[in-house]
């Protein structure tokens, strides 16, 4: 069944993507039909990338769009319900039955209840969007318990009951690929890959999250950071470290550093491993960007 998504003013992709941009985040047409698509049939989000090509900014800017609090679950190997749900605080109750005494206490009240990320967005679904970021880091099992959630956005609670979603809530998933996702995930949403952006893109994206760069400095910081994607390295630079490396220089440059030192001496912002660094050492002068208005 298809839905009109609940975003005051935007009714179809073109006028997401130009909300998108408005909160400062460049979308191509292919990701804004993708959001929109998520919105307007009441599906989770799957983006998947490499590391910094913006897939968990994307899901913020959605969130400032539908003007709605970002609730972010931030997977990890070893993960588990208990971290994604609800916990009980324990020293809490402990406290609660000394100061009681023979006196009868509800320990498990409101009080006592520990909201985590997956019950917060239940209980809130039309304030709040749920951000699952980098599912791939955490194990099978929690990714088979995360499928059932987004098929009833429902909980369990023993002691008190089940909470449901009055509506499904707005769901953005990311994905580092660094492991295959069960396919049943895949077919509950909507997906789509996002890449690193194109040079003329990306100079645009400095543009509007650096105010003090001037455009020449973006141009030649992305094709210089074109160039680092292209070496065998084991940490890419993504697109905030192309923004901050032409943030970097500028401020160096304006406190008397001259071109392309400047851009030698805030190299730390842009790479940041010290086998990249080693492995590029003798050909960075090639690299780096030259005289830069």
């Amino acid at each position: 069944m298809v839905v009109t998504p609940n975003i005051s003013g935007i009714n179809d992709p073109a006028a997401l993507q130009r909300a998108l941009t408005d909160a400062q985040y460049l979308a191509d047409d292919a990701l804004a039909t993708s959001c929109y698509l998520a919105l307007a049939l009441g599906k989770p989000m799957l983006l998947e990338g490499a590391p910094g090509v913006g897939k968990t900014e994307a899901a913020k800017a959605l969130g400032g769009v539908l003007g709605r609090k970002v609730v972010r679950l931030q997977c990890y190997e070893g993960i588990d319900a208990a971290a994604a749900l609800y916990e009980w605080n324990y020293p809490r109750q402990m406290l609660a039955i000394r100061q009681a005494g023979d006196d009868f206490v509800n320990l498990y009240g409101e009080d006592f209840l520990l909201e985590r990320p997956l019950l917060e967005v239940l209980r809130n679904p039309l304030q709040t969007l749920l951000l699952i970021d980098e599912i791939d880091r955490a194990d099978h099992e929690f990714e088979a318990f995360l499928l059932e959630f987004l098929s009833d956005f429902t909980i369990s609670i023993p002691e008190t009951g089940t909470v449901r979603a009055t509506q499904p809530p707005v769901v953005v998933l990311t994905s580092n690929r660094t492991r295959d996702l069960n396919e049943a995930l895949r077919r509950r949403c909507v997906y789509h890959w996002i890449d690193y952006p194109d040079a003329a893109l990306e100079a645009q994206i400095v543009m509007a999250r650096a105010s003090t760069v001037a455009q020449a400095t973006a141009q030649a910081v992305v094709a210089s950071v074109g160039m680092l994607r292209q070496e065998p390295l084991s940490k890419p630079p993504g697109v905030a470290e192309t923004v901050e490396w032409a943030e970097a220089a500028t401020l160096l440059n304006s406190q008397g550093a001259r071109w392309p030192e400047a851009f030698k001496r805030s190299i730390g912002v842009v790479l940041k491993d010290h086998d990249d660094l080693t492995y590029l050492a003798d050909r960075l002068a090639t690299i780096l960007p030259g005289e830069a208005a």
